[in-house]
């Protein structure tokens, strides 16, 4: 059996690589990737603390949780798309007005 630690140690270095990627590039899509690593630490931690504690309220959160992160990173990807189509760059620092 696994420990506990192990899960926590990988979740937090998840959780690290994904607000890495988050605060250093500038690609909309990686900075959306990122986000979806730092979601997927956080499930990490949930799911072994659940059955650690023998409880499934963790792990019916985790559900819930990839739930609303398919809906965002669906939204997200098509918000990319849109500015995409109408700045013809994903890049955050050439994207400095939000007026159409």
């Amino acid at each position: 059996m696994v420990p506990l630690n192990w899960y926590i140690w990988l979740s937090g270095v998840l959780f690290c690589v994904g607000m890495f990627g988050f605060i250093t590039r500038r690609n909309l899509i990686i900075m959306l990737l990122s986000v979806e690593i730092m979601f997927n630490a956080v499930n990490i931690s949930l799911v072994a603390f659940s059955h650690y504690m023998e409880d499934l309220a963790g792990q019916i959160l985790v559900f819930m949780i990839i739930a609303v992160a398919a809906a965002e990173a669906a939204i997200g990807l098509a918000l990319v798309i849109a500015l995409f189509r109408n700045k013809e760059t994903i890049t955050v620092d050439e994207i400095n007005e939000m007026r159409g």
